[in-house]
């Protein structure tokens, strides 16, 4: 899984930036047991809050890709994020719109590693844990990252959006 083409994207994206945890050591994808296509999953799987979990989400804002990272402990408002953006229609987007502007699949998509940028949101209630755990391009793949490390390699703009 490790050879899979998006986690080396992921992980080629993270080393680009120059990503690392909050212990200052590099942000590495790592390979769980078994797919964590929930927050809560991913969570259990590496004993840690479903909060630390930064879902990406991709929405479809008028025609074009907008990527929530979200707690995992949160649900979007899409009404407030539309509002917030100006944008008139905000909806989930759908696996093959997500497959078009990641490159990955619903479960799996992670925050960079995309074959073009995508606006990003990143939720402000990620800023409260010392380290969070986001996506690595597949469902079993993760890496931890801290949120100022995550708003800067995504270019994301900070966001209330619970």
């Amino acid at each position: 899984m490790r050879e899979h083409p998006n986690v080396i994207a992921v992980q080629d994206a993270l080393d680009a930036a120059g990503a690392h945890t909050a212990d200052d050591a590099p942000s590495m994808v790592i390979i769980l047991d078994s797919a964590a296509h929930t927050a809560a999953a991913a969570a259990e799987a590496l004993c840690i809050e479903v909060g630390q979990i930064a879902n990406s989400l991709i929405f479809d804002a008028d025609g074009e890709p907008l990527l929530v990272l979200t707690s995992g402990a949160h649900r979007v408002d899409t009404a407030k994020v539309a509002a917030g953006l100006g944008i008139g229609k905000l909806r989930r987007a759908t696996p093959e719109f997500v497959r078009e502007h990641t490159g990955q699949a619903i479960g799996g998509v992670a925050p960079l590693g995309h074959p073009k940028p995508v606006r990003t949101l990143v939720d402000t209630a990620l800023e409260q844990y010392r380290d969070i755990w986001a996506a690595g391009g597949v469902p079993q793949a993760v890496f931890p990252i801290t949120f100022a490390e995550l708003v800067r390699v995504t270019a994301g703009t900070p966001a209330d959006v619970a």
